[in-house]
């Protein structure tokens, strides 16, 4: 099967649902389109521009991790540099927004670094976010991430912590599917915390 996720690298929730993807698949013949949402861009304030239009020297967290993934995608090694990426924010609490990091993880995905550098500098690279995130708040009505779709076009947010393993891994994945495909009347399960004593 095939499935979208919608994505921010920023997002630990993101890393957590390609830890459980990766287990999946490794049972299971899974397909992933990897499909980029804005955190910064539902979280922008009114008036600001668009993420995907804001001018190239305005700093704007997580947006050259989407610039980036879509120079490794050009190269046909978007996988490798997503996990490389997504590793290098939420397991070694690397800063995403430092272009070294950026190029270590290029490097480690083995992407030619000077083609890549190259298409990150496009003006148009960015075009890829604005498309993805666009469809899924028109499409989906995405507010956050990870959103997954469905075969079908069922589409739901999802939190989890942690990715669960083995057995639970594939038993979890098949369980959230049949509750975006088959169940459409559930809209939200969200789990009480209660406060710390």
């Amino acid at each position: 099967m095939e499935l979208q996720v919608y994505f921010d690298y920023l997002c630990p929730y993101v890393h957590q649902a390609a830890v459980l993807l990766r287990r999946v698949r490794e049972a299971e013949d899974v397909r992933v389109d990897w499909r980029y949402f804005s955190l910064r861009q539902v979280n922008r304030a009114d008036g600001d521009p668009d993420v995907w239009d804001a001018p190239a020297a305005e700093r704007i967290s997580g947006r050259d991790a989407f610039r980036a993934a879509e120079a490794a995608r050009r190269q046909g090694r978007f996988e490798p540099f997503h996990d490389r990426l997504l590793a290098a924010r939420h397991e070694e609490r690397r800063n995403i927004d430092d272009v070294a990091v950026l190029e270590d993880a290029a490097g480690s995905a083995g992407l030619d670094v000077r083609r890549w550098r190259e298409d990150m500098a496009d003006p148009h690279i960015l075009r890829s976010l604005e498309r993805d995130h666009t469809e899924a708040v028109r499409r989906y009505g995405a507010f956050g991430t990870p959103t997954f779709v469905v075969p079908g076009g069922g589409a739901a947010y999802v939190r989890m912590r942690p990715a669960p393993e083995g057995q639970e891994a594939k038993r979890f994945f098949r369980d959230l599917l049949a509750a975006i495909t088959d169940r459409p009347y559930l809209l939200e399960v969200k789990r009480p915390v209660p406060p710390k004593s």
